[in-house]
């Protein structure tokens, strides 16, 4: 019965209440929270060098931090999931990615996103307020996404 209680406990991404809590620190073991954050647009992506679709996704993750990396306001935290950060940092240099990656060492974050698989990315409006959640890989230069996100650093 008390597993119940704390499955139930845990909080979980719902769109339209306030985001979970980022427990995630860069490669130098510097913390990074969502309440850090606060007054910017936040992209969180989910993501692993194992994951084909994760792969897929990259080059329009680039793409999309290319676009709005000087923007005030915009925030992306790419996190790790399952997957270690050496391999990861050559994966990325090597095909010329330099968004920002965390790591997420106890899985506090996944867990607490209720994170399934990856890749799966959340948007967090200025307020703390999860405004999109997708599950698998998207095409962040698409149309659709700039507006929202232009929309979101507007407000």
């Amino acid at each position: 019965m008390g597993s119940r209680r704390e499955k139930a406990a845990l909080p979980r991404a719902i769109t339209g209440l306030n985001a979970p809590e980022l427990a995630v620190s860069d490669v130098t073991g510097k913390p990074l929270s969502l309440s850090d954050l606060k007054g910017s647009v936040v992209f969180v992506n989910f993501w692993a060098t194992w994951c084909d679709p994760c792969r897929e996704e990259m080059p329009s993750l680039q793409k999309l931090y290319n676009r709005f990396r000087d923007q005030k306001g915009f925030r992306m935290v790419t996190i790790l999931y399952r997957d270690d950060y050496g391999k990861a940092a050559e994966y990325l240099k090597k095909n010329g990615f330099d968004f920002p990656v965390f790591v997420d060492n106890r899985r506090t974050t996944a867990r607490s996103y209720g994170v399934t698989g990856v890749p799966e990315t959340y948007i967090v409006d200025k307020n703390g307020v999860l405004k999109d959640k997708v599950i698998g890989p998207a095409d962040w230069m698409s149309a659709q996404a700039m507006a929202q996100i232009a929309e979101l650093l507007k407000q």
